[in-house]
């Protein structure tokens, strides 16, 4: 055999070994399995509790958008931004209740729908999967992080000691050389709670559980106070626009709730997971659903939509009305949203981390497992370092801007996880189900 046929064949004999493992799909472990490697000390805690996975989920979804979304469609749309959220939840729903549906089925390990790709088409897919998710997370927490160092500045700055003293290279974001923008808040804010959700699950849960409810009693005060001060005449007309405005602007208010997902992620670490992770996921999106129509009602009710602002609608809303301390309060509950937004985020993408590790299609050092902690530590570290390094260095312009190419293919991701359904209850993963 000459070189050449010998370097053909070899070459050939490669891309047949890589197509064979990248159409290969993963065995579902029993759950004997799973006890063992919990018991043996490579696998997380099971600390979550429902009422623990219900606040990840809606610390997840509930971010700064309740407070500036609906104003930036309801410019648009008008009172009709109501039924947008409605539609929009309506969709949701459709989606969670796939998740819903494979959490009970699938043995509670970390992986969430890279998981559920893997098992039901192949690790081709599956990866892909896992890329576009990456490419959401590690932009959107960059992006996040900057809106929360700005916030943070913000907040600070009703203090006469510090308001005109904070430089804008320090939580605003410094322009330099067009692209780049430089940020030293965002990035230490990223360490500090890097470091949380290090230190162990518990903490990490304690800190969500209390920005959470922190920014739910918040969106609650708002919509009560706002109740008495909303003039119905402002609801007419309903639909300014027409239906195509709510259509619209329903594509576009669909992002917030994206997040119910993290729940999927946290099953290795749920206590009762194939009764916890269904009603965890449902019941989250459902309780944010019933805020972001009490939100829209409020603020499309209290000001006419034409005048709504599209920076900071709701606070500008309860000032115009002479209520200021409600501004800040809305402040303050935007930090609590993003920083919860951010947690979970950085939570869910380590254990997205950790099951590529365990099954080889990552270096192996991202599949250990804190020995006392029982976090994985470097996932977590790899995750915060992305982050630290993307939010000191690019403005949340830019971040959307590159955010959006991992936007276009979000849809058919969701189209894969009802596939995974329909595939499922085929009877294949029938040996799983509770």
């Amino acid at each position: 055999m000459s070189a050449e046929q010998s370097l053909a064949h070899t070459s050939s004999s490669h891309f047949s070994h890589f197509w064979s493992s990248a159409l290969r799909s993963k065995p579902l472990s029993p759950a004997s399995e799973t006890y063992v490697r919990t018991n043996s000390g490579e696998g997380l805690v099971r600390r979550l509790s429902l009422f623990d996975l219900l606040l990840l989920g809606i610390g997840a979804s509930i971010g700064a958008g309740i407070f500036v979304v609906t104003g930036t469609v309801a410019k648009d749309a008008g009172p009709g931004v109501t039924i947008s959220f409605i539609i929009a939840g309506a969709c949701c729903v459709l989606n969670a209740l796939c998740y819903a549906e494979l959490a009970s089925r699938f043995p509670a390990v970390v992986g969430g729908a890279y998981l559920y790709t893997y098992s039901a088409f192949n690790e081709l897919t599956a990866f892909l999967v896992f890329a576009q998710l990456m490419l959401d997370y590690h932009i959107g927490a960059a992006s996040i992080a900057r809106s929360l160092a700005s916030y943070v500045v913000s907040l600070l700055e009703l203090i006469p000691l510090f308001k005109d003293n904070i430089p804008n290279w320090f939580g605003h974001g410094h322009e330099v050389l067009g692209a780049l923008s430089i940020n030293i808040l965002a990035p230490i804010l990223l360490v500090l709670l890097t470091i949380v959700l290090c230190w162990g699950v518990g903490e990490s849960s304690i800190l969500n559980s209390l920005m959470t409810v922190t920014k739910v009693v918040i969106v609650l005060f708002v919509i009560i106070v706002g109740a008495f001060k909303v003039d119905v005449s402002n609801w007419t007309p309903f639909a300014p626009n027409g239906a195509k405005a709510i259509l619209t602007g329903a594509t576009v208010v669909f992002f917030a709730y994206v997040g119910f997902d993290a729940v999927a992620n946290s099953a290795e670490e749920s206590k009762r997971p194939q009764r916890d992770l269904p009603l965890g996921i449902i019941g989250s999106l459902l309780i944010c659903i019933v805020l972001y129509i009490g939100v829209c009602l409020v603020i499309t009710g209290m000001v006419p939509y034409q005048l709504l602002g599209e920076d900071a609608p709701l606070a500008e809303a309860f000032t115009s009305k002479g209520l200021k301390y409600v501004s800040v309060l809305i402040s303050i509950g935007a930090v609590a949203g993003l920083t919860t937004t951010l947690l979970v985020g950085l939570y869910v993408q380590s254990r997205l981390y950790l099951g590529l590790g365990r099954d080889g299609l990552l270096p192996a050092i991202f599949a250990k497992v804190h020995p006392t902690r029982r976090t994985p530590v470097h996932s977590q570290v790899w995750v915060g370092i992305v982050a630290i390094i993307l939010s000191g260095l690019l403005n949340v312009r830019v971040l959307s801007h590159i955010l959006s190419v991992g936007s276009l293919v979000c849809s058919l991701q969701n189209i894969m996880i009802a596939f995974v359904l329909i595939y499922a209850s085929s009877g294949r993963f029938s040996a799983f189900t509770p």
